[in-house]
């Protein structure tokens, strides 16, 4: 499930897409964070606990979690699907955080890919993996890019925290661990070029296309192009809606995708059920402290087009997913 890519074109022009690749219709909405809001880790007592310097517009699942999203400084955040994910065991010291926050806490409070990945490297917290409510494992890792095109991802393997940053980590999918799909694209570019790409929705063979289309798109400054460019190379990753392979999570059909132009702070998204993609500039949304939490409703089929920024409607913000007793 999920393949995630970073276009890097010239006038620091910055765009990043994913699709989100799932069994099941998530009841995904967006949700507007303003700055200042007090959070937790919603992993019991020793819970993390923090307060957000960045305002946000992300995409939740089950409104449970934050899956996707942009923040203020232009800081996206994506978690993936991962099936051999396994986080650091408890050591009774650090704070405990939801892997349900994860995505969040980093858009709370980092600016830059860099920062974040000064902050996690030394592990601040255990990330706790409670069941999703549709009974999955939450075996995820997480991908972050920023106004600069600067990259990194996250992954924990056999309780191992291991990042890869730098801007060269323009693509990110699901299965092998990250090491292993870095080579297999490298064996692709070895035979294929222009004449060749894997076609299946694998994803080794989705990480080989969205890498050679990322790059074989045109660079160029004009941000409708290039939005549109990316959104193109997201939708040649996806998998048909219905289309899913038993005991196979890796392959699950694209429920939505989302496409962040960094530097403009404008967030896209176009559903798998929908006629129209529509877009939320941060700039036109209130994300200054004591603003309320609002939200776009958009399970239940709700169809949006254009900028979608004024149909936000104050709510109460949705209860992360507990791990207190995963």
């Amino acid at each position: 499930m999920c393949t995630r890519a970073v276009y890097l074109g010239p006038d620091d022009t910055v765009i990043t897409g994913r699709s989100m690749d799932w069994v099941e219709d998530m009841g995904s909405n967006l949700w507007a964070f303003p700055r200042g809001m007090r959070r937790n880790g919603a992993a019991g007592p020793r819970s993390a606990a923090w307060v957000s310097r960045y305002g946000s517009v992300i995409t939740a699942g089950y409104d449970a979690g934050t899956t996707d999203g942009m923040n203020e400084a232009g800081l996206v955040a994506s978690l993936l699907y991962l099936v051999e994910a396994d986080y650091s065991a408890d050591d009774g010291s650090r704070p405990l955080i939801s892997i349900s926050t994860w995505a969040q806490y980093v858009l709370d409070c980092f600016g830059t890919v860099a920062a974040a990945v000064a902050a996690l490297r030394d592990e601040p917290f255990v990330v706790l993996a409670p069941t999703l409510p549709n009974g999955a494992a939450a075996t995820l890792h997480l991908a972050l890019s920023d106004a600069s095109g600067d990259s990194a991802i996250f992954e924990y393997v056999g309780g191992v925290l291991t990042i890869h940053h730098g801007r060269e980590y323009q693509v990110m999918t699901n299965s092998p661990v990250y090491d292993e799909q870095l080579a297999l694209n490298r064996y692709w570019q070895s035979i294929g070029g222009l004449t060749w790409l894997p076609g299946t929705n694998r994803a080794a063979d989705r990480f080989a296309r969205a890498s050679f289309y990322i790059e074989a798109i045109p660079k160029t400054s004009d941000a409708h192009q290039a939005l549109a460019s990316v959104l193109g190379v997201i939708r040649n990753v996806s998998v048909p809606l219905g289309i899913t392979t038993p005991n196979q999570p890796n392959i699950s059909s694209t429920r939505w995708r989302t496409v962040a132009d960094h530097k403009h702070r404008v967030y896209y998204f176009d559903s798998a059920t929908s006629p129209n993609a529509f877009w939320v500039p941060l700039a036109d949304t209130a994300l200054e402290e004591g603003s309320p939490v609002r939200k776009l409703t958009l399970d239940g089929g709700q169809v949006y087009a254009g900028n979608a920024a004024s149909s936000f409607e104050p709510a109460e913000p949705f209860a992360f997913l507990s791990a207190q007793d995963g």
